[in-house]
């Protein structure tokens, strides 16, 4: 009966209008699809441990073909307690009062390219239970990959150099890299900076009292310290080791998104990005400015090199202010 007559005669039939029969139509969500995307909310925040806030957990759903408003995703994680955690004080390890060499900041006048380009590293501390212990990182600027950790219980010059040794064999990065860092004294090391020259790095430091120069960097630590340090609770030294390894190389690096590179994983960013490929040959632009009003540039060209041509008086090895 009902494909030989309309909507319209159905609803006269029935006596209800037009506009309750629609409305009765849309009442009737689908039970599946709803518990469907509240089961995969609950997977998502489960699998990630509660690190990822609405608006990631948004992003993988569209990931995996479900398209969600956030604001639903919101209330659904918000009805079941499935809210990110919030960090807590972040607290910075700088020691810059010292008479080694500071070097020119070269990162905020970078626009970069690849790869391999600028690396960014810091130091944090860590407290456990009956001790402070110390992790160094070392991030590549363009991916947001950590390249380069080192944890230990002191802050001498070897828990940087560590790092950065890490990074070292596991980039294998071309001369002209730029290193940037705080002023801290690991940093300004003899140690450190020969390493430094020794595999043709640039060095390149923070302007005093200037979280913003380091922003990606100190994000990482804020970010491994809200969804991992402050979850957890930890034994000793080498059960914190444990975990940091697997938060930075198995979740961090592989799996987690990152909204600075358009909701993808560092590994993901690089391998779209293409960091096999050799028919890129553009390396980072840097512009400079000094205290006279001229200003100028100089565009890296080559396989992998930055850099700089400076002024006759400078030199990017050796240029420090005191």
């Amino acid at each position: 009966m009902q494909r030989s007559l309309s909507i319209e005669r159905m609803c006269q039939l029935a006596r209800v209008s037009r506009a309750g029969f629609y409305r009765s139509l849309k009442e009737r969500v689908p039970l599946e699809e709803s518990m469907e995307v509240r089961s995969a909310i609950q997977q998502i925040a489960l699998e990630h441990r509660r690190r990822y806030g609405y608006r990631r957990v948004t992003a993988e759903l569209r990931r995996r073909g479900m398209l969600v408003n956030h604001k639903r995703v919101s209330r659904i994680m918000r009805e079941d307690k499935l809210l990110a955690m919030q960090p807590k004080q972040f607290v910075t390890t700088t020691n810059s009062s010292h008479d080694l060499e500071i070097y020119l900041n070269l990162a905020r006048r970078m626009k970069l390219t690849g790869m391999d380009q600028l690396w960014i590293a810091d130091i944090t501390y860590i407290r456990l239970n009956e001790e402070f212990v110390y992790l160094a990182v070392i991030l590549d600027a363009f991916s947001r990959k950590v390249v380069g950790w080192k944890l230990d219980r002191t802050l001498a010059s070897r828990l940087a150099t560590e790092a950065l040794e890490m990074a070292v064999q596991a980039r294998r990065p071309l001369a002209g890299l730029v290193h940037h860092s705080d002023r801290g004294i690991q940093y300004a090391s003899a140690e450190y900076v020969a390493i430094l020259r020794k595999h043709e790095m640039v060095s390149s430091m923070s302007r005093p009292a200037n979280p913003y120069d380091n922003a990606s960097c100190e994000s990482f630590i804020m970010t491994l310290k809200r969804e991992e340090i402050y979850a957890n609770e930890y034994e000793n030294l080498e059960h914190l080791r444990d975990h940091i390894e697997e938060f930075i190389d198995r979740y961090y690096n592989q799996k987690r998104l990152h909204s600075a590179l358009g909701y993808r994983s560092p590994e993901e960013f690089e391998h779209e990005a293409g960091r096999e490929s050799e028919a890129t040959t553009i390396g980072a632009t840097v512009t400079f400015s000094h205290e006279s009003p001229e200003e100028f540039s100089t565009e890296v060209v080559g396989e992998g090199t930055q850099m700089p041509s400076l002024p006759r008086t400078s030199s990017l090895l050796g240029e420090s202010t005191r």
